[in-house]
């Protein structure tokens, strides 16, 4: 890129521009937030989740985070409603707006069991609101300077071109991971999800013709690809923005995603023009006039440029994305797999020659046990851990195998885990797994 083309690409981004949708993104962030929260009280999920585990699957670097004692976990939600709501109505945005990022990320760092794609999302689009600069309309914070005499600046381009980016990242790297074999020439796991779902209305006897899951699968892959251009152009953005709601509904309503749904079609509206609220909040107060400032736009180029090479981690690994899962989390590979697995461990004590058959629900929580059948890392973590409880009962050297079997989007059981490999040997990291065996070569059906 040309000096030039810098210079004014520059300029650009310091043009001053309506902060309304900007404020309206931090409304809904706020409101979303608190519905998230709610549902972890309503649905029991802080119990479920944090308290009745004995034994928590820590991300790498993060062994460290853990639930706080007693009642803390609901005292820590109770917070995170709190913060949700200052962010809300704009009352000292920045700080609410990162300590409740923060507190929601050590919640999610707790247990990987946990995972969902929408949870980095809510952590990638909080820490970007702690540097833009949505408090200066429509909030608690602007009223405050405004009765106090101070004119805050006007927003710059580039504090509505990063959310729009930030969702741009999130449909792109989902339609790119769709394009693989499974998804486009099989229509998997499509077909799996889609034969549960016959009692939908008026169309659900369609789910079980093979063409409606081809169709479907054809057209998400699309429409993960278009959307972001859909919405940056003037003349699409309200067929694009349409696109959104009903992808997102229909997918709410057949696979019970989670929120992930109702984030982005409250959040795609940064795509319209910056003063697009106040064609309905007539009351909403003029934008601030002067010289935008350019500061903070250093630290979310970093942001975004991280989330940009996150997916691309999985290149650096051996074989089968979906099947080794290395450089899986955190890269928007959304609804590309069904996996069911079982788990079997046998702890061997070589000092004595005896071997223990351990199922994984004597240290496991039902739900965990599911999820770790499926999953190498928690594989290797499960391994490790029965080697430290069988320490305590005295085998000095406990060496730890497993059984794993895994079906990925509907083929046949196969091997996950070489059963010769002493997992409790097997140190946790970054680099790739020798001990996870090679995927099915078999098509799904």
């Amino acid at each position: 890129m040309t000096t030039t083309a810098i210079e004014r690409l520059s300029r650009a981004a310091r043009r001053p521009v309506d902060g309304a949708s900007l404020a309206a993104l931090r409304i809904l962030f706020g409101a979303l937030m608190l519905v998230a929260v709610g549902r972890f009280f309503a649905h029991g999920w802080i119990r479920e989740y944090f308290l009745e585990p004995r034994f928590f699957f820590s991300y790498w670097g993060f062994s460290w985070v853990r639930p706080w004692p007693g009642m803390g976990m609901y005292l820590h939600f109770g917070a995170l409603a709190v913060l949700a709501a200052c962010v809300l109505v704009g009352f000292q945005t920045r700080l609410a707006t990162l300590l409740f990022t923060l507190g929601f990320a050590y919640a999610h760092l707790i247990d990987k069991t946990n995972y969902l794609n929408h949870y980095f999302l809510v952590v990638a689009m909080g820490l970007l609101g702690t540097v833009l600069p949505w408090h200066r309309v429509a909030s608690v914070d602007a009223w405050r300077a405004r009765r106090a005499g101070v004119t805050l600046p006007p927003v710059p381009a580039w504090a509505v071109w990063a959310p729009r980016i930030q969702l741009g990242l999130v449909y792109s790297f989902g339609g790119l991971a769709k394009l693989r074999g499974d998804w486009l020439l099989h229509a998997q796991p499509l077909r799996i999800w889609l034969s549960a779902s016959t009692d939908f209305p008026i169309i659900g006897a369609l789910f079980d013709q093979p063409a409606t899951a081809f169709v479907m699968s054809w057209a998400g892959a699309a429409f993960d690809l278009s959307a972001p251009w859909l919405l940056l152009a003037r003349r699409t953005r309200p067929f694009g923005y349409g696109l959104v709601v009903l992808f997102h509904l229909i997918t709410a309503r057949l696979f019970h995603i989670g929120m992930f749904p109702w984030l982005m079609i409250a959040w795609a509206p940064i795509f319209f023009e910056p003063s697009w609220p106040r064609r309905w909040l007539t009351r909403l107060e003029p934008a601030p006039a002067g010289q935008a400032q350019a500061g903070g736009i250093g630290l979310v180029a970093v942001l975004l440029a991280a989330q940009a090479v996150l997916p691309l981690r999985s290149l650096l690994y051996p074989g089968q994305l979906l099947w080794s899962e290395q450089g899986f989390r955190f890269s928007f590979n959304v609804m590309l797999m069904e996996k069911d697995g079982s788990a079997e461990f046998r702890v061997h004590d070589p000092d004595s020659g005896r071997t223990f058959l351990v199922e994984p629900t004597q240290l496991l929580t039902p739900y965990q046990a599911r999820m770790m059948a499926t999953q190498p890392d928690m594989i290797l973590q499960t391994a490790r851990a029965l080697a430290d409880l069988f320490r305590g009962r005295g085998v000095a050297r406990p060496e730890v195998r497993a059984d794993v079997f895994v079906s990925l989007n509907g083929r046949p059981g196969a091997r996950l885990v070489d059963p010769e490999v002493d997992l409790a040997r097997e140190r946790e990291g970054l680099g790739p797994r020798r001990w996870i065996l090679p995927a099915p070569a078999s098509p799904p059906p």
